[in-house]
């Protein structure tokens, strides 16, 4: 007798509403990302403190680059925008793998392949002189290509992934994995 797969509550309606989130947040269009942007608000309101930290992150990075193409702020104003974003990413990230002693962030952000730079650029934006505009702006995009591809082109399917894999890797990989789920059938889920 199989058991029945434990269904698991989120904050969108499906597959198609995250996907076209997840699209609209990377599309570079501004007007599509400011929906995308509504929607995660949505989201988050139904959700609260479940939100994955990756969607939370990539919304406040995503908005900071919205903002940053109106022109309504001014260089210093979009520097502290992209700042407060950049040092949560890097916090909320890496205080995961946080145990009772405290481990270097260098260390941490190495062991989850975010870039050195992008820790120094924290500390920077922590207890330093603010960095140039143009470095924060590097920044938020760094960190927005981590997030794709370290979380959303692993969610449902694998939508962004690089275009520069091969489709062989991607026909050995649903080949695995429905080898994996079978295993997992004949087990007795």
């Amino acid at each position: 007798r199989r058991l029945k797969p434990l269904r698991t509550v989120v904050a969108w309606r499906g597959r198609a509403e995250w996907d076209q989130v997840m699209v609209g947040l990377y599309c570079g269009d501004s007007r599509l990302q400011q929906d995308a942007l509504d929607r995660v608000s949505a989201w988050k309101s139904r959700y609260g403190p479940k939100m994955p930290l990756a969607v939370d992150c990539t919304a406040e990075l995503i908005r900071c680059k919205v903002l940053d193409s109106s022109g309504r702020l001014k260089s210093h104003e979009l520097i502290l925008s992209y700042g407060l974003a950049l040092v949560r990413f890097v916090n909320l990230i890496t205080e995961r793998k946080q145990k009772m002693v405290s481990i270097p962030l260098r260390q941490l952000a190495r062991e989850v392949d975010i870039p050195i730079w992008v820790v120094d650029l924290r500390h920077e934006l922590t207890h330093g002189k603010l960095p140039r505009l143009a470095l924060c702006r590097k920044g938020c995009d760094v960190v927005l290509d981590w997030l794709r591809k370290m979380y959303w082109s692993r969610q449902l399917g694998n939508n962004l992934r690089e275009e520069s894999e091969d489709e062989d890797e991607d026909e050995e990989e649903e080949q695995e994995e429905m080898e994996a789920n079978a295993e997992l059938d004949s087990d007795g889920w």
